[in-house]
Order: C-alpha cells, then sequence, then structure tokens
C-alpha cells in the first residue's frame, strides 16, 4: 500500500509523468495592485530565470475596476525546480498577489 502524500512526503515526479516538456515556452500570470513599479519588478525575475526573457511580450489586462493589473509573462522553461523557483520568487514579492 502506497503512502499517501503528506507535507514534506510528496513523492517523485519522473520526467516521463512530467505533462510539461523542456524546454518549453510557459506562460505565467501574475497579478497585483495596480503601482508603479509591479511590471518592472516582474520583468527583472523573469530575467533573473530566464535569462533569454523578452519583455517586449509581456501582456497587460487591468481589472474593471483598475485598482489590479494581470501581468502574463512567457518564460524558456528548463526544468521543474526553475518553475518551482520562479513561482516561489514571484509569489512571495510584496508587490504580487497572486500567481497562476
Amino acid at each position: 500500500m502506497a503512502t499517501p502524500p503528506t507535507p514534506g512526503n510528496f513523492p517523485e515526479i519522473s520526467r516521463a509523468e512530467s505533462l510539461i516538456e523542456y524546454p518549453s515556452r510557459f506562460p505565467i500570470k501574475v497579478m497585483g495592485h495596480k503601482v508603479d513599479g509591479l511590471v518592472h519588478a516582474i520583468t527583472l525575475i523573469a530575467k533573473e530565470f530566464d535569462p533569454t526573457f523578452d519583455a517586449s511580450t509581456i501582456e497587460l489586462r487591468e481589472s474593471k475596476g483598475g485598482n489590479y493589473l494581470g501581468v502574463t509573462i512567457t518564460i524558456t522553461a528548463t526544468s521543474r525546480e526553475q518553475l518551482d523557483e520562479l513561482y516561489r520568487t514571484l509569489s512571495t514579492h510584496p508587490m504580487v498577489k497572486v500567481v497562476l
């Protein structure tokens, strides 16, 4: 009988089980309050994890009320570890509210 996953006890996903083939283009949507510097901060983080990131490919979508901004970046994903760390870095940035 397999042990169910618990925090800190997640089964390793083999390369064959991954739904993503590396390298691949991978879109990430980041949302935060519409403030000066949000897009720049996200761009710097994207370039940290993907030196080939092209900021001209960023897509922006303002919320209906104009208080929030959705920023879609598309990076070249090279590994699960890279994506995990990128999500973690974006999620903990003080200007970011949600990362999808």
